[in-house]
Parts: structure tokens; C-alpha cells; sequence
């Protein structure tokens, strides 16, 4: 999932949605006590985009391992997680940590992550300088406002030099949390969808990965950007995630280890335009930045 969460709303959509869903626990149900992973009870896998090329060559590694996938298609989202925690899936795999925090703080749930995909970038552009250097002191830098971009902008600006965040920051910043007698520019929070708009009037802009086709940019000419491993987007780090109780499921872990194979990861990168980061964080390492962001989003 990129890191400006879309969602589309479609009636019809949501309808076939919930037959989907019906006719996943009719087959749950059906299966009875059948081996989770066969034909009978294959593992129910909500995704948001199952037309991306990465499922289908997972999917066939599954079968070739023996391990029965049924790829779940959501619309929106809200979806996967609600269906993940009802018991209508075994895994989802299309959020970020920040946004399963948002959700696990929301609904008062423990759904949890037991794998790393990638990161995809969020980085910094200019239409006036070609290098951060070139930045000047006092220089005017457009960043998403909304809570998800902000921070992780935020950080991609301090990882660039260009500003410093207070000790005290967290791991979900916001503008206040700027040192400024110690930060070589100012922000300037707007709208993700304006911050490629705002180049011809700001120094630089940080712009989501969803609007850099649109802009008219290029990730190559990206001043900077950051990376799976930085600070900042440890929080943007998309996962595979469990119930609590399925989070030490081997089965499970079989399925994110086909999924790390090159052949789906070669996909997963066409996907993205080649931009994304591949992660390799463990479950634990995951789980604990998710308590981390749970514990910020609570201050």
C-alpha cells in the first residue's frame, strides 16, 4: 500500500465484497476440520489490488509448495482489517504499521504484524535546486498535512539536513516538533495531492509516491529520499499481519517466505516503478515499531 491511503467507494463493489466474504466462511465452514493451507481450507489473504502481477506468481509458488491460497480482492482500504478480525481472512497484506496503529487504537483490536513487503518512498523535489546543498538558509519547503505524510516528511527533511527534530519528537512528529533555531528551513504543511503543485512557489516539496506519476516527476531527479532502513520510515514499513493468536503460525510464515522469493519481488518492484525499498525487518522488530507508533498515537 502506498503511503497516501485511496480509498474508492463503489456500491456495487462493496456488495459483491460481501458475498465474497459469505461465500469465504461458507467454505470455511464447509472445510470443517480440514488442514488450514489445503484445497478444502485454503488461507484466505486480504489484499487491496489482487489484478497486481505479484499474486498470480505467488499464488503459483503456493501451489507448487502445496500450500492452497485464495487471494481475497478488497476495494476500499477499511476492509481488510474488520474482515481480518471477524475471522473472514487468515493474513492481510496491504497496509503500513501507522495505519494498523491507527486501526488497532481505533477499534480497540491486536491485530498483528508477522512480515515485512517494502517501503515505498516518500522524497523530496525542487524546481529550483538541483542538490540539498543548494538549498538556501531559510529556504521554504512544502510537506504534506495530513498526520500519516506529515511526520514521515517530517523525518525525510531531517535524514536530508535541513531540519532538526526535538529529542522529544516521537515517532509520529508534527511541525511543533521542530527545532527551529536549529533547522536550515521552514515547512510549509498543504495538501499531499498540492505539494507537487506547490514547486513553482516553495524551494522544495515533499511529495508522495501517488502523485509523482501524475506531477509530471521523475524519482531520479529526486533531491532525496528515504529508505527502508531510515528512522522515519519505520512507520511505512507494509506488512503482512496476523490475529495475535495466528502470529507464530509456521504455515504463515511459509507464505511470507514465498513471498520474499525473487520471482514475486521482481513483480513487486515492476509494480512500484522500481521505487520501492524491499524491508527485511523480523515479526519482532515489526511488533515492537508497531508498539512503538500505537504508544505516540496515544499521547
Amino acid at each position: 500500500m502506498s503511503t497516501n491511503l485511496r480509498r474508492g467507494v463503489a456500491l456495487a463493489a462493496s456488495a459483491a465484497l460481501a458475498l465474497t466474504l459469505a461465500a469465504c466462511s461458507s467454505d470455511s465452514e464447509a472445510g470443517g476440520d480440514a488442514e488450514k493451507g489445503s484445497e478444502d481450507n485454503p488461507v484466505r489473504i486480504g489484499v487491496v489490488g489482487a489484478s497486481d502481477p505479484q499474486w498470480d506468481v505467488f499464488s503459483d509458488l503456493a501451489e507448487e509448495d502445496g500450500i492452497a491460497v485464495d487471494i481475497v480482492d478488497f476495494t476500499e482500504y477499511t476492509q481488510p482489517n474488520p474482515a481480518l478480525t471477524d475471522g473472514d481472512l487468515d493474513l492481510n497484506q496491504f497496509q503500513h504499521i501507522l495505519y494498523l496503529a491507527q486501526y488497532n487504537e481505533a477499534d480497540g483490536q491486536d491485530l498483528t504484524p508477522i512480515g515485512a513487503t517494502a517501503v515505498y518512498p516518500l522524497a523530496l523535489y525542487s524546481q529550483k535546486h538541483t542538490s540539498v546543498e543548494d538549498i538556501p538558509d531559510g529556504g521554504e519547503i512544502a510537506i504534506p498535512n495530513d498526520v500519516t505524510n506529515q511526520a514521515r516528511a517530517l523525518f525525510v527533511l531531517e535524514e536530508a539536513g535541513l531540519i532538526t527534530l526535538k529529542d522529544d519528537a516521537g515517532i509520529v512528529p508534527d511541525p511543533t516538533d521542530i527545532d527551529e533555531a536549529a533547522s536550515k528551513v521552514t515547512v510549509t504543511p498543504v495538501e499531499a495531492n498540492q505539494t507537487a503543485v506547490a514547486l513553482d512557489s516553495v524551494d522544495a516539496s515533499v511529495v508522495n509516491n501517488d502523485f509523482v506519476d501524475d506531477a509530471g516527476l521523475n524519482p531520479d531527479d529526486a533531491l532525496f529520499a528515504d529508505s527502508a532502513e531510515s528512522e522515519g520510515a519505520r512507520p511505512y514499513i507494509n506488512v503482512w499481519v496476523s490475529r495475535a493468536e495466528d502470529a507464530d503460525s509456521e504455515l504463515f510464515q511459509r507464505i511470507i517466505e514465498l513471498h520474499k522469493s525473487p520471482e514475486v519481488e521482481k513483480e513487486l518492484m515492476k509494480s512500484s516503478g522500481d521505487t520501492a525499498s524491499i524491508a527485511n525487518q523480523s515479526a519482532a522488530e515489526l511488533q515492537e515499531i508497531l508498539a512503538e507508533v500505537q504508544a505516540s498515537l496515544t499521547k
